[in-house]
């Protein structure tokens, strides 16, 4: 399915907010992929990211998806949004370890919630449309390192990767997926792109 394809499945039924997933480990490109698509849709398309739900400290767990606050996402963006009622949600602060300032999202249009563990299973009644995003692990490793910077390599080798490679093990997402599209070059035309 493209940008216009799934403008056409949203105005047959535009009296509701339309949620998109796009998950996908880390560093495989779905805040490119969700930028460009938010940029494709409009004006009447939020983006939502799972970073901003990252679990404080106090409250991780080992279980899959433990570092998330995926009830958090549920609760505040997806059943809300689902009802076609506005959501609204505290970002979290990655410096300061806290929840910080609100965000409100309105009800109607498209609204991406692109992030790991965003096609988690209990989270996948909600959403729309779903898209999983791959990419080598070295492309994924090389990209977190270069935005994270080197002091972060064993959080993502030992902690990130470790829980991601779990997660697809326990619930394979990209079978979930209604499209899975590759993120190593950055061509998202299956996506954005009409039917050639």
């Amino acid at each position: 399915m493209n940008i216009q394809q799934l403008i056409a499945t949203f105005s047959k039924r535009n009296d509701h907010t339309f949620l998109i997933a796009i998950d996908g480990c880390g560093g495989a490109g779905k805040s490119t992929l969700a930028r460009a698509m938010q940029k494709a849709l409009g004006s009447t398309t939020t983006v939502v990211h799972a970073d901003d739900f990252y679990q404080l400290s106090g409250k991780r767990t080992n279980d899959i998806g433990g570092n998330w606050d995926l009830a958090r996402i549920e609760e505040q963006v997806l059943k809300p949004l689902s009802q076609n009622e506005p959501a609204r949600y505290e970002r979290y602060d990655w410096e300061n370890d806290q929840l910080a300032e609100t965000h409100n999202i309105p009800a109607g249009g498209f609204v991406i919630v692109e992030g790991c563990y965003t096609m988690m299973e209990q989270l996948l009644p909600y959403y729309h449309f779903k898209i999983w995003v791959d990419s080598p692990r070295d492309v994924r490793l090389q990209r977190g390192i270069e935005r994270d910077g080197e002091e972060m390599r064993s959080m993502w080798e030992d902690v990130w990767m470790l829980g991601e490679q779990a997660y697809i093990q326990a619930q394979n997402p990209a079978r979930s997926a209604d499209i899975v599209i590759s993120g190593t070059s950055g061509d998202y035309a299956q996506i954005l792109l009409p039917d050639s």
